[in-house]
């Protein structure tokens, strides 16, 4: 048995009928499509690099515990890797459709928490593949390097039989329970030792307290509560856009205006949110839109190890600004203050924290958290830097990916960002009962990009 972290067990205890934690790609590779059985000789043949990939998870009974992996000694792999077809003419239009719908369907608790869909049919002889995880399996980042686990970096690989595999024995309830109790009674020692370690390095405890500290005064969210249609309830279904750029153009906007990849990028999207919000007629002078950034915390040597290590910052969105370079200008400075401050640091040893919690005040805190309605924040972005080589599927190059981001809580829209070869994409995701203009904001972005580049 391996338990869960605490913030992957929040991933599982925030999800509801309304708040699907998955995250996901939509790849799109060149044709013709392959065949079912050589999909699945694709992904057999590593089933070993990804045990989660045959894990299910375990809930301790009362919540007594954090939940476990186990592994699924029912495990099919034709039940996750699944085939469909787009009808003629197989339009962009009709893959996003395809992809709300897809993506507004929970995963199955009771078996390991991962699906792939093969989808044919694309026009310009191209197919599909879709890939969702759950969130508590993987953040961003590895969920990156699961994608490259899965393909291919060469279009002449050969698929080696899987390795032998016999499933642990599934743990009693009562085995459960026990497993539990030894790993509350080990949890305080544990404590003890990082504290002796920590206290034995006065330099670095000194220098961490005060990053907590800088931290934590910075992660002030009681700025602008304007009341804004980008907040309030949210249902179980979505609407999914995407948009896209090349990295090229983005670095002539950071040669030319100064900042960094991810300061354009975050200036192209405040300008589709200006245009989003000013098709709506609401007021957007001395405005601001404020975004929760995931920041990936893994440490180089915990490549490979998929749970989630993610942070996070919060950025405000100068929707107010009517020029382009100024508005860029604002996001280079407030990104720049934002790391000075170790607000990641400060989000991550918070979050931490409640480890400490017994995890069934744990899984009510979760919960609670996700039926509270959230005014301070609008949005959510994350900016996830994928593999610059081609990768491939049963000797098919993938063209392109697009990312897709879970919403929860009252966010009604959130934005991924993916880097591939060359190409910079936006996915967009947004509760389908209460948007439906999601097309501005993705034509929003591109037109941000333009106006940068003509300043150039």
């Amino acid at each position: 048995m391996d338990r869960l972290s605490t913030q992957d067990a929040s991933f599982l205890y925030v999800e509801n009928d309304v708040n699907h934690m998955h995250i996901a790609s939509v790849a799109i590779f060149e044709g013709p499509p392959p065949r079912n059985q050589e999909i699945e000789d694709m992904v057999s043949s590593k089933l070993h690099l990804v045990p989660r990939y045959r894990q299910r998870v375990h809930f301790v009974p009362f919540d007594m515990g954090r939940p476990v992996w186990c592994d699924d000694p029912h495990f099919d792999l034709g039940y996750h890797v699944r085939h469909t077809a787009l009808p003629a003419p197989g339009s962009d239009s009709q893959l996003r459709t395809l992809v709300g719908r897809v993506m507004s369907q929970q995963l199955d608790r009771a078996k390991p928490l991962w699906e792939i869909w093969v989808v044919e049919g694309l026009e310009e002889d191209r197919w599909a593949m879709l890939s969702k995880s759950h969130h508590c399996m993987v953040d961003g980042v590895s969920g990156t390097d699961l994608l490259r686990v899965v393909l291919d970096d060469s279009p002449d690989s050969r698929y080696t039989p899987p390795e032998p595999w016999t499933p642990e024995p599934t743990p009693t309830g009562y085995e459960l329970l026990k497993d539990t109790a030894g790993s509350t009674l080990s949890s305080p020692r544990e404590a003890f030792d990082a504290v002796r370690e920590t206290l034995g390095r006065p330099r670095r405890l000194i220098r961490e307290l005060s990053q907590l500290g800088e931290g934590i005064t910075s992660l002030n969210l009681s700025g602008d509560r304007t009341e804004s249609s980008l907040n309030g309830p949210i249902g179980p279904h979505r609407r999914w856009r995407h948009a896209q750029t090349t990295i090229s153009d983005v670095k002539k906007i950071r040669q030319a205006h100064g900042g960094t990849i991810n300061d354009v990028v975050l200036a192209v999207i405040t300008q589709g949110f200006r245009d989003l919000l000013l098709s709506r007629g609401e007021v957007v002078a001395n405005r601001i839109v404020r975004t929760l950034v995931p920041v990936s915390v893994r440490k180089e040597e915990e490549r490979g190890v998929y749970n989630n290590r993610v942070s996070a910052m919060f950025a405000e969105l100068p929707v107010g600004i009517d020029d382009p370079v100024d508005r860029l200008a604002a996001i280079r400075e407030q990104m720049q203050n934002l790391k000075e401050s170790h607000q990641a640091v400060a989000a991550e040893t918070l979050t931490s924290l409640t480890g400490f919690a017994p995890p069934a005040l744990l899984a009510l805190g979760a919960r609670l958290f996700a039926g509270v309605e959230q005014r301070t924040v609008q949005t959510v972005t994350t900016n996830v830097p994928g593999p610059q080589r081609p990768l491939y599927a049963a000797g098919r190059q993938m063209l392109a990916a697009y990312p897709y981001v879970p919403l929860s809580g009252s966010v009604r829209i959130g934005v991924a960002i993916f880097s591939y070869i060359g190409q910079l994409t936006f996915g967009i995701t947004c509760d389908a009962g209460t948007v439906d203009d999601i097309d501005i904001l993705a034509v929003g972005i591109e037109q941000g990009v333009s106006d940068l580049l003509a300043r150039c």
